[in-house]
């Protein structure tokens, strides 16, 4: 999937010129949590919290500071063509909470984590309700094959898969499946040799 599906597209931004108080208005007032800061030709010069603009409020008060004091000049950005998880990786690494969008130095969108957990929530069918499965499964592609031939022989309907982050010759898959009795799929995966995990943290 490419952050152009998912990013807000011509985003609320503010100026170099905006003052603090107006800035943290706009974000109150919208329930935004940053701002792209813009030229009048929507380039991009730099990205502004809430939280940094709290912090400079009272120093703003009683002495010269100005939101180009408190921005972030050189902010982390993504293009429009870039893969979701490039986002999701960098937003994760950088502890951030959203991203420029940009493409030639101009602003054309803006890509939050909530989006990010909106389309993972999407792809992982988690509001739909259902069934679910976490099977343990070697490295050999013939497993998998073999687990997937064995929910669909059971009657199982699988509509989405996903699998955990490597950390051992183990690999651990979640399957969900459209909402059904489970009982005999994990019978016949464990006389398979399958281990069915239960009460996943």
């Amino acid at each position: 999937m490419k952050i152009k599906s998912l990013m807000i597209v011509n985003p609320v931004t503010v100026t170099e010129n905006t003052s603090i108080q107006k800035a943290i208005e706009l974000m109150k007032e919208k329930g935004f949590r940053h701002l792209p800061v813009v030229s009048k030709e929507m380039k991009l010069k730099g990205f502004i919290t809430l939280s940094d603009l709290k912090q400079g409020l009272i120093p703003a008060m009683v002495g010269d500071l100005t939101l180009s004091d408190l921005m972030i000049t050189d902010p982390i950005t993504v293009a429009p063509d870039d893969d979701l998880e490039t986002a999701a990786r960098l937003i994760y690494e950088h502890k951030i909470s959203g991203m420029p969008v940009v493409v030639n130095d101009k602003l054309v969108g803006i890509i939050t984590e909530s989006d990010i957990l909106r389309a993972f929530i999407d792809m992982m069918g988690i509001l739909t309700g259902g069934s679910r499965l976490d099977v343990a499964v070697g490295d050999q592609p013939e497993a998998f094959n073999q687990v997937v031939e064995i929910i669909r022989e059971q009657g199982g309907e699988i509509v989405n898969i996903g699998m955990t982050a490597q950390q051992s010759s183990r690999r651990v898959y979640t399957f969900r499946l459209s909402t059904q009795k489970t009982t005999a799929i994990e019978k016949s995966l464990v006389k398979a040799g399958f281990q069915v995990l239960k009460d996943r943290d």
